[in-house]
C-alpha cells in the first residue's frame, strides 16, 4: 500500500502534454535537429565551403605549385611533426598529472589543479612571449643551457615546447573525470588475484581510460596544428627551418594572395581531418571492444 501513493505522486508530478505524452524540457526532435543543422552550417560549413570555393579559382597547376613549394613543404613537416610530438608528450605527462590529481592528496593540490587551466586562460601571445623570455639565450633558463650547446628558443625544439604548453590541459581535463569514475574495486580484485601494479594498470585501468586518452590526444593535436600566437614569438620564423604553416598562410594573406592562402589552408584542413578521422575510428573501435 505504501508504494501506491508514491507512484501516484510521481505520476502526478510528471508534466503531461495535451496529446497525452510526457512534456519534455526541450522542443521536439524536428525543431532541435533543424536548429542544430542550421547552426552547424552557419558556424562551420559555410566558412569551410568559402575556403574550398576560393581555392577552386586556381587551376590545378597553380594549386599544385602553391601547396608543394619547398618552403611550404618544409612548413608542413615542421607543423605536423611538432604537433605530433607535442601531443604524444602530453599523452604521457597529461595522464600522469591527471593521475596525481585524482589519486593523491597533497598540500597545494587545488593550486596545481588550477594551474592546469592556465594555458586556457592565458592569451597565446603572452604565453609565447613568456616562453621566449625564459628560454632565450639571456633568459632565466636559456642562459644556463646555451653555454652547454642546448638552444631551445628560435628553434623547432622551442616550437614543440610551446605546443606542449598549450595542449596539456586537453589531455588532463579529458582523462581526469574518467579516472575519478573508475571502479577501484576492480583494481583491488586484480591485486588480490596476484596482479602486479603494471599488470593492473595495463589490463584494468588503461582499457577503461583509453578512449578518453585518444580524445585528449586528438584535441591536443588539433589545437597544436592551428596554433599561431604562442609559437610565432619563440619559433624564430626562419624559412625552411622554423617557419610554421599558419605563418605561411598569414604571409600570403598580407601579400593579397588569397587563393594561395586558401590552397595551403585547404591542405592543412584535409590532412587534419584525415588524422582526426583515424583517431576517432580507433576510439570507436576501442569502445566496441571494451563493451564486448
Amino acid at each position: 500500500m505504501s508504494g501506491a501513493p508514491s507512484s501516484a505522486l510521481s505520476s502526478a508530478a510528471a508534466p503531461v502534454s495535451r496529446s497525452g505524452g510526457t512534456r519534455r524540457v526541450l522542443p521536439g526532435f524536428n525543431l532541435t535537429l533543424g536548429y542544430t543543422l542550421f547552426y552547424l552550417c552557419l558556424i562551420v560549413l559555410i566558412p569551410l565551403s568559402a575556403l574550398v570555393f576560393k581555392t577552386f579559382t586556381l587551376t590545378w597547376d597553380q594549386f599544385w605549385v602553391a601547396v608543394t613549394a619547398p618552403r611550404v613543404m618544409a612548413s608542413y613537416r615542421l607543423t605536423f611533426g611538432a604537433s605530433l610530438i607535442a601531443a604524444l608528450v602530453n599523452l604521457v605527462f597529461g595522464l600522469l598529472v591527471a593521475w596525481v590529481l585524482v589519486r593523491y592528496k597533497f598540500p597545494g593540490k587545488k593550486i596545481v589543479d588550477a594551474l592546469v587551466d592556465l594555458p586556457f586562460a592565458l592569451p597565446t601571445a603572452v604565453a609565447g612571449i613568456s616562453l621566449t623570455a625564459l628560454l632565450a639565450g639571456n633568459g632565466w633558463i636559456g642562459q644556463y643551457l646555451e653555454p652547454h650547446g642546448i638552444k631551445l628558443a628560435f628553434t623547432p625544439a622551442g616550437i614543440v615546447i610551446a605546443l606542449i604548453f598549450i595542449g596539456l590541459p586537453f589531455v588532463v581535463r579529458t582523462v581526469q573525470p574518467v579516472l575519478e569514475d573508475t571502479e577501484k574495486e576492480l583494481e583491488e580484485a586484480a591485486t588480490s588475484l596476484g596482479a602486479t601494479r603494471l599488470q593492473t594498470f595495463m589490463r584494468v585501468i588503461l582499457p577503461s581510460i583509453l578512449p578518453a586518452l585518444l580524445t585528449g590526444f586528438a584535441m591536443a593535436f588539433a589545437r597544436a596544428v592551428g596554433e599561431y600566437g604562442s609559437v610565432i614569438f619563440i619559433a624564430g620564423n626562419m624559412p625552411m627551418v622554423s617557419e610554421i604553416t599558419p605563418l605561411i598562410i598569414i604571409g600570403k594573406l598580407e601579400q593579397y594572395d588569397y587563393a594561395g592562402a586558401t590552397a595551403v589552408a585547404l591542405v592543412m584542413l584535409v590532412i587534419s581531418f584525415m588524422l582526426l578521422l583515424v583517431i576517432n575510428g580507433l576510439q570507436g573501435w576501442q569502445r566496441r571492444r571494451s563493451e564486448k
